[in-house]
């Protein structure tokens, strides 16, 4: 997505600008994109109080919660609400962010607004993106530059400590960076030259079948270093938030697990075990989407771009409902603002 949608913001590093509209160019034809007065992707601005009777649902994630590829309107979050009688969603989607920024943005932007159910939506992915300190981007020119972002570390006791807060607002040139500093960048995964060899090649899906290939090893154990600061995210956000029962954290697959080239155990046994810990709703919407035929879950995303596509958030928002609808139903005329309990 065009960096000229977005405006540097210090706590999260960015947001949209607030009131964007733009097309997009994208392989679909291109879509809409059009972002509130407060700098993300809806079309209604947020307000603080809920409105009469209407039940609210937050939702916080990445670009596959922000909707990158399709118009707002075709997003899961807003398919949920039209699924959901008396229900709006407020969509505080990140393109390019980690569960780190998520809460940050959660922090800055969403914790004194009124609502029923907060949905954290984690992309299975952002257990490496956590541990990153800059992302890659593309200027004006095309020439590679790195942003520095907010990220936490985490101590032997599990507590989280915040660093580039708030972050540098210009660009860097990765090569100027020390040493021990390049490390953190984010490069979009491992073995990075050996990946656009193989996507040249057409051969990413054969590759990965025949190697079993695992894109998320953090998930592999509970001690890894991305999986405990991860859990550690999580456990401070939604103790923070207040109400455990109002939480659903919702990780969402990559497309080798929805199409079968990766297996899923390990990250669904680590987000098990961390909401069986803190007490919040787990919503797993992969044995859902493993429902339909290969055919279908292939068009799920992009013939390029990983995104979802309409369909795909479709099937996500259609899993998703009957989890939401029953946690409205259990916390009905009790709207909760944590922000103004935690004062």
């Amino acid at each position: 997505m065009a960096r000229q949608c977005f405006e540097y913001h210090p706590a999260t590093a960015f947001r949209f600008v607030p009131g964007v509209r733009a097309r997009i160019p994208h392989e679909s034809g291109g879509y809409l994109l059009r972002a509130n007065e407060q700098g993300f992707r809806c079309d209604r601005d947020f307000d603080a109080a809920r409105h009469g009777s209407t039940r609210r649902v937050l939702v916080i994630g990445d670009s596959f919660t922000a909707g990158d590829g399709v118009s707002n309107g075709k997003r899961y979050s807003d398919v949920l609400e039209a699924l959901l009688p008396d229900t709006e969603t407020y969509n505080f989607g990140l393109p390019g962010s980690g569960t780190d920024q998520q809460y940050l943005a959660w922090r800055e932007f969403a914790r004194d607004i009124e609502h029923d159910v907060l949905v954290i939506a984690v992309l299975v992915e952002n257990v490496r993106r956590i541990m990153s300190r800059y992302r890659r981007f593309q200027d004006a020119a095309g020439k590679p530059v790195v942003f520095a972002k907010p990220y936490f570390t985490v101590d032997a006791k599990d507590a989280i400590s915040l660093h580039h807060s708030p972050p540098e607002p210009l660009p860097l040139a990765e090569e100027a960076l020390p040493a021990e500093e390049r490390a953190g960048v984010d490069r979009g995964g491992r073995f990075e030259l050996l990946r656009s060899v193989v996507r040249r090649l057409g051969l990413q899906e054969t590759v990965q079948k025949l190697t079993r290939y695992q894109p998320v090893t953090d998930y592999n154990s509970k001690s890894s270093p991305g999986w405990r600061l991860m859990r550690a995210i999580l456990t401070q956000w939604v103790r923070e938030h207040g109400d455990a029962s109002r939480v659903v954290i919702m990780p969402i697959p990559l497309y080798q697990h929805v199409e079968g080239t990766s297996s899923a155990r390990a990250y669904q046994a680590r987000f098990a075990e961390l909401c069986a810990e803190i007490g919040c709703t787990l919503h797993d919407p992969l044995p859902d989407l493993l429902r339909h035929s290969p055919a279908e879950r292939r068009a799920f995303r992009f013939p390029i771009d990983i995104h979802p596509t309409p369909e795909g958030h479709a099937a996500i928002a259609k899993s998703l409902a009957p989890t939401i609808a029953s946690l409205l139903e259990r916390t009905a005329g009790s709207a909760m603002n944590p922000g103004a309990r935690n004062r």
